[in-house]
Formats: C-alpha cells, structure tokens, sequence
C-alpha cells in the first residue's frame, strides 16, 4: 500500500510539474517608467491559474511583445503612445531562474510602435509603426542584442475615413507560414502590405511581385493571422468590425469572405482588434472593444469561410490583445480599460470559452503571449 501511494505522489509530482512550465507574458501601457511595465506569470495548465513571477521596471509603456522562436529572449514595443519617441527594446528570460532582464533598445524609425514579429531563424526582427506609418528592420544579434535598423520603409497615403485614416498607419507584421513573405495591414490606407523576405540578404526586405491587397475602403484592416494548414489567411478590419478571409499561395492573397465580428444589433463603434486560430484548425477567435468588449467565436469550414458560433465576454473594457496557448486548452484576454487579465478554457469540440480562475488586476495592460518550456 505504502509503495502505491509513494508512486502516486510521484506521478502527482510530475504533472503537476509539467503543468508548471508554461509562462505568460504580459505588456501595459504603464504611462511611468518607475512602475512595472512587464509582468510575467506562470499559468496552471491543469486550472488555468495565474501566479505571478517577475516584473519589469524603467522602460515605457512596453505595449506589445513577442518570444524569440527559442523563446530566450522578449522583444517589446516601447514608448509606444509618447510624442517624439518610440523604440524597441529586448529583454532575456530564464524559465529556472524565472528572471526578466534587459538588454538593450533601438529607435522604432517610427512614432507609436505596435507590433513586433521575429523571423523562424531567430535573427531578424521587424517592427511596425503605427502613427508615422513605418516599417523597421532589425538584426538581432546571438545574445539576444537588437542590432541598430538596417531597413525603414515609410508610407504616406491614407484613404476613406478622414478622422482615422489621415494617412497610413501600420498596425502589424506578419510572417507567412514559410517566412519567405511579410504581410503589413496598413489600417491608414486599406491595404495589406506584401514583402518577400529574403533572409540571407543583409537587407531582407524586398517589395513583392504583388505589392499589396486592397480592402474595402474605410475598413482599416489592423491585425492577421494564418490558417495552421497555410492555406487560408483572414485580416480583422477595425473600422467595420469585419473579418476578410483568404485564400492564400506564393504570396497572393485571394478574397473568399467577409463577414461581422459583431451581431446584427450593433450598428457602430466597432473597434474590432485582435484576430487567433486554434490550433487544431477548427476556431477563429476575434476581439472587439468598442461597446462590446467581447470575442467573436467562429468555425472554420473545409474551403476556409467562417461560421460565427457564438460571443464570449471578456468581462472587461478594451480586449486589445488575446493570446491561445500552443495546446488550444487556454485563451488569455488583455482587457485594457479595465486592467484586468482573464483566462478562459476552450472546448475543443464547440469552440466556446469559460471563465476559469481569478483576473489579474495589472494597470493599462495591453499584450500577452504565452510560451511553454521544457524543464
């Protein structure tokens, strides 16, 4: 009996263990550089509960991150909403030591950086500025060191809407499933933005054969995400609270769909913003803030149009940013009005979320990724 109950607590031991190597990394706009700015948590894999680990102090308003593919090192836009500035910064992390370090910043090459990607092989990183309407191209050196811009690609036109859409404003970065291609919704002037990536090169950015994708005028596309089997890509536009769906090859983007992320009882005020896949294949998620404060829940079809399955709460104000962990069982939603972290559980045959543990309370916070490590 005792021998049984000795391998029963090993085997608690270790799953409880593996459900302990799973981080969540959270920025904010924290409006001052002598409070936290980054938080980092572990999450329960078994309960969805959040335990904070460390945090980050002395930098500005880190209002999006990103993970190195070996997930080594944090990149984060900083100054990020400060007039005259901008940059972006990189940090290290240790799962075992479970600290946040900084190691250095760059100029943005633009106002108000949003979105930070990285390229598969861990070398290039790219930024996209949203008020100037930029782009930037960074090498990033073995330890983890943002090596000063080697490419800055600026945009001027705007389109429909004159209050928002004064002139182009570029509201992400996005590898496609080879990293040969990166897309750039540019919210400013209805376009998503195309470039080959050739990343040998010492300058990787090249205009592509097809140098953007026309969207419907004043519908601002902001953020985009491909399907797992690269065959799809789908673009979630502010301004109309619309989802356009893709077909995608070699580059080109060839429209099937666009359909509401919001009922038919919301008539205005959209703020559609962010845009995920589960991992199986089988669910697009979208956020809209704006009166809503919700996620859109929708199926995915063989032939990659969407079926809107439900809406879920984000029982907060301003969803800016939503992460899906690399198992499909949490989605994590930034509310940044409100300040608070929620996780929900996904149910993998249906689609839909439940609220699972406590919020998080963290001031103006406004991004999450999540990354699992190995012990």
């Amino acid at each position: 009996m005792k021998k049984i109950i000795s391998i029963l607590i090993i085997i608690f031991s270790f799953s409880n263990l593996y459900s302990q190597n799973t981080f969540v990394f959270l920025g904010s706009f924290n409006r001052d550089k002598t409070t936290d700015g980054i938080y980092v948590y572990q999450l329960n894999t078994d309960n969805g509960k959040l335990t904070k680990v460390t945090t980050v102090k002395n930098i500005l308003n880190p209002s999006f991150l990103t993970i190195s593919p070996n997930g080594k090192y944090v990149f984060a836009c900083t100054e990020s909403k400060t007039k005259n500035a901008g940059s972006v910064s990189s940090f290290e992390f240790n799962p075992h030591n479970k600290t946040l370090n900084v190691i250095n910043s760059q100029k943005s090459g633009g106002e108000n950086p949003v979105y930070l990607t990285v390229h598969k092989n861990g070398k290039w990183l790219i930024n996209a500025n949203y008020t100037e309407g930029s782009i930037s191209v960074y090498p990033i050196s073995e330890n983890g060191m943002i090596d000063p811009l080697v490419q800055n690609f600026q945009f001027e036109e705007g389109s429909l809407n004159k209050d928002r859409q004064d002139r182009s404003h570029i509201h992400s970065a996005v590898f496609s499933p080879n990293f040969d291609y990166l897309f750039f919704p540019d919210l400013g002037a209805d376009k998503i933005r195309t470039y080959k990536c050739e990343n040998e090169q010492s300058r990787p950015l090249q205009i592509a054969a097809i140098p953007y994708t026309k969207t419907i005028l004043g519908s601002g596309p902001r953020h985009f995400t491909f399907h797992p089997n690269a065959k799809f890509a789908y673009c979630i536009d502010e301004l109309t609270g619309t989802v356009d769906a893709y077909k995608y090859e070699n580059g080109k983007l060839e429209g099937i769909q666009r359909i509401n992320t919001h009922s038919d009882k919301q008539k205005d005020n959209f703020e559609s913003s962010d845009i995920h896949i589960s991992p199986d294949g089988k669910f697009l998620y979208a956020s809209n803030r704006g009166s809503e404060n919700n996620i859109a829940i929708f199926e995915i079809h063989e032939n990659g149009t969407l079926k809107n399955v439900g809406y879920q709460s984000t029982l907060g104000k301003h969803p800016r940013i939503f992460a899906i962990d690399e198992s499909g069982k949490f989605l994590i939603a930034t509310n940044s009005v409100s300040g608070d972290v929620v996780v929900f559980k996904r149910n993998f045959e249906t689609g839909l979320l439940k609220k699972v543990g406590k919020k998080i309370k963290i001031f103006g916070v406004s991004s999450v990724q999540i990354k699992k490590y190995d012990q």
